[in-house]
């Protein structure tokens, strides 16, 4: 059994399972610089791990992520986008860091790109980003009252997270349109109906624990396969699309009605857009 820690992810591995728990409680594991970057970095160490078999990914506290940390959203009212503290800012989505994927992407598409499957245990609340999170792993274990939702619309932005690619093929077109358009929240079952979650269970995370270690009893060759050929199946034109959600939030991030979106959010009031002109 090995352990690790970032300051924002708890490492554990046993038997050739390994469980990451967002370790954030007090902010409901909202993401921040803090925690993209120890996603990432837990992601990239496990690729590295010789004969592991499968991975748990949880959060620890209330929730299994709440999304964009706050003070990310206050830091877009700045004139122009500018970075801020939230290390978000117009123009700097697009740029390509981490294969075909931006930094924020990467935080979820590193679950993905893994060779092992995946188990996300989620409780609580997975909003925006953490929905996104979740959606990289291969199966999403939820409790019948888990609250879900696709926020971005809240704050003026679209979902650009990996998340039009990770839906793809789990969420009904017209379906994932309503969500996306409304950010309407709904429940760890009506996740499983979508197809944003996969089973309802009573503790997502032995659940999920539990098939991670079935997992890990099985032929390693053939389960890498299993994934090498599910990845196969759908992630054709992965690149482009990814590409596409970078641009679409690079032109939102530090517009004016963006800005009153989010401002209108935090002062909670109806917001007053400008009316669109083109």
């Amino acid at each position: 059994m090995t352990d690790s820690s970032t300051q924002r992810i708890t490492l554990t591995i046993e038997d050739g399972v390994a469980e990451v728990r967002l370790n954030r409680p007090d902010k409901m594991n909202a993401l921040d610089p803090a925690m993209f970057d120890a996603l990432i970095a837990t992601g990239q160490q496990l690729a590295q791990v010789a004969d592991l078999r499968a991975v748990v990914l949880s959060g620890e506290g209330r929730a299994f992520c709440a999304g964009l940390d706050m003070e990310s959203m206050s830091g877009m009212l700045g004139s122009g986008g500018g970075e801020g503290d939230s290390g978000i800012g117009a123009g700097r989505l697009a740029a390509r860091t981490n294969g075909i994927s931006n930094r924020p992407q990467y935080a979820c598409m590193v679950w993905r790109e893994l060779a092992v499957p995946v188990f996300a245990a989620v409780h609580g609340v997975a909003f925006g980003g953490g929905l996104q999170v979740a959606l990289g792993a291969d199966v999403r274990y939820v409790t019948a009252d888990t609250r879900l939702s696709v926020m971005e619309i809240k704050w003026g932005l679209v979902p650009d997270m990996a998340g039009m690619v990770l839906t793809r093929g789990l969420v009904r077109p017209d379906l994932l349109r309503e969500l996306i358009y409304t950010g309407r929240i709904v429940t760890g079952a009506e996740a499983c109906e979508l197809g944003l979650a996969t089973r309802v269970v009573e503790d997502p995370r032995a659940a999920a624990l539990e098939a991670a270690r079935q997992v890990a009893q099985k032929n390693p060759d053939a389960i890498r396969a299993a994934k090498r050929l599910m990845q196969v199946v759908e992630d054709s034109g992965n690149a482009a699309v990814l590409l596409a959600e970078s641009v679409e939030q690079d032109k939102l991030i530090g517009s004016s009605n963006q800005r009153e979106a989010v401002r209108a959010n935090l002062e909670k009031r109806a917001p007053r857009f400008e009316p669109v002109r083109h």
